[in-house]
Formats: structure tokens, sequence, C-alpha cells
């Protein structure tokens, strides 16, 4: 089991975060994420959002520390990066699909 932390460089809501990813599967994070008492929450597309109060907690259960161009490049590596609005247009490009409308003649 690897999963990774960037720094808690991000700001939001009057904190820092970090991002805890995993280059192997959502199980694998969710499951890691139930070790620290994560909310499922916290859980956004392909990282959890970590609160910088709990950094080293992340890291003392075995989480590895990289730079967030690193947690970008492991995410796409494994294929699992799921891109802000994505959902959106695959929601879209369902509903265009299954619509009632004809198709025009190929």
């Amino acid at each position: 089991m690897t999963v990774y932390v960037d720094p808690p460089t991000w700001p939001g809501h009057g904190r820092t975060w970090s991002h805890l990813i995993s280059d192997v599967s959502f199980e694998e994070l969710h499951a890691f994420a139930e070790t620290l008492d994560l909310p499922r929450r916290a859980f956004e597309r392909d990282h959890y959002d970590l609160p910088s109060h709990r950094y080293p907690d992340a890291v003392r259960a075995g989480a590895v520390e990289v730079g967030s161009r690193e947690v970008v490049r492991l995410l796409h590596a494994a294929g699992l990066r799921r891109r802000k609005g994505r959902e959106r247009d695959l929601s879209r490009a369902v509903r265009t699909r299954t619509s009632s409308r004809p198709r025009p003649p190929a």
C-alpha cells in the first residue's frame, strides 16, 4: 500500500490543505483514510483534502511525502486522475445520447 501526501499549501476556508492520494486504487485510498478517521466527505474526485494539522498524522501512518506536481503525475500515471468538471461533462454526454431527438444520418 502506497499513499502519498503533498505539503499543506492549498488555501481554503481559512486553512491550508494537503492532498492525499493513492497510485493503486480508490479502495486503497479510502482504506488509508479510514485509518486516519477522515470523513468520506473529504474525498473529492481523486483525492482526500487533508487539513494542515492532520499532515503529520498522515506521514506517521505511512503516507509518502511528495510535491504537488508529483501528486498529479502519480494520478495520471495510475489512470486515476479525475479532472474537475469531468463528471458534469459525462452526465451531459449521457443525457445527449439518451435523449429522444432523432440522430442525423451518418
